[in-house]
């Protein structure tokens, strides 16, 4: 696949060709090959831009039908876990979905955020190994058990 023409040179293309050259010769001009110079006059007299069309398809989820749904669902229940969910659109809709496919379409598509929540002390919720050691006080002082 070659390399998208840069919207200046397409202008420059239409540019020529209305100055009364022909694509073949505006595209020896500009060292292009005279098909994209044909395709470039086209696209002008079918859209008039000279803009390329975007590429591939927008990404579509089975998900995007019952977004809704979904929606009311986490906002009735902001803590539900995602294998439960996956139960409830299973049972309610008869839409088999996994729990990562409804994490990423909840983040992504629907703009919820996922934010961590720490234990009641406020504390981390678990604590590495040499965490544990600093923090125990030394055999040999007055307090120890």
């Amino acid at each position: 696949m070659g390399k998208s023409l840069s919207l200046d040179s397409r202008e420059r293309v239409v540019a020529l060709v209305e100055d009364c050259l022909s694509c073949n010769e505006a595209a020896h001009r500009l060292r292009i090959s005279a098909a994209r110079a044909v395709r470039i006059v086209q696209r002008k007299k079918r859209t008039g831009g000279v803009l390329a069309a975007p590429h591939g398809s927008p990404r579509r989820s089975k998900l995007d039908a019952v977004s809704g749904w979904l929606k009311a669902r986490v906002e009735v229940e902001p803590d539900i876990t995602m294998p439960e969910l996956v139960d409830e659109l299973t049972t309610a809709l008869g839409l088999r979905a996994t729990p990562a496919m409804l994490s990423r379409h909840l983040i992504h598509r629907l703009e919820f955020t996922y934010k961590k929540i720490a234990d009641r002390d406020g504390k981390a919720t678990q604590k590495g190994a040499r965490g544990t050691i600093r923090m125990a006080p030394p055999a040999d002082a007055e307090d120890a058990p």
